[in-house]
């Protein structure tokens, strides 16, 4: 992927026999994904000509690419936006880039980990922290979460009973 760029979707498969794929957004934002937009595959530009939701995916028609074969060699290929043209969020909300790699701390300061993933749930999302005391998963709501800083690469939370992992013989 491009430097200043940011993924948007991945290329599940070709569908049909004239070049459509189909991927899996890794974002909400369907607009990201509207015809007319340009979207990045490594350092080529393609215009969206044609987009359609289908069973949590989306189908696009892709400028460049006319046929299943091209469409497949596409296959695993991330579809990335510049950075600059992401749509801002509300106050409190943040893109998944941005919130992987932050390194977490408790109230007191106590180093947790790295956000290395997150997954929806359906009501919020769940960051996945791996520190020394192995895997946390913490849920993305107010309770826990209790400042994001960006720039500055961290996060400060609250833990609430149970969200911590045991050490082996406590």
């Amino acid at each position: 992927m491009s430097s200043g760029h940011v993924a948007v979707g991945r290329v599940v498969a070709p569908h049909g026999l004239r070049g459509e794929i189909r991927v899996e957004p890794l974002t909400a934002q369907s607009e990201h994904f509207a015809a007319g937009r340009t979207l990045w595959i490594e350092e080529t530009a393609h215009e969206v000509e044609a987009s359609r939701r289908q069973r949590g995916f989306v189908l696009l028609r892709l400028s460049g690419v006319a046929s299943v074969e091209a469409a497949e060699a596409l296959r695993g290929s991330l579809l990335s936006l510049p950075e600059s043209e992401l749509a801002p969020l509300p106050e409190g909300e943040y893109y998944a880039y941005q919130i992987i790699g932050l390194e977490v701390y408790d109230g007191d300061g106590a180093r947790l980990g790295k956000v290395v993933g997150l997954f929806p749930t359906g009501s919020n999302d769940v960051y996945v922290v791996d520190g020394p005391r192995g895997e946390l998963l913490l849920p993305a709501i107010d309770d826990v979460i209790v400042e994001v800083d960006v720039a500055g690469g961290r996060m400060v939370v609250s833990l609430m009973d149970g969200l911590l992992p045991e050490r082996r013989g406590e």
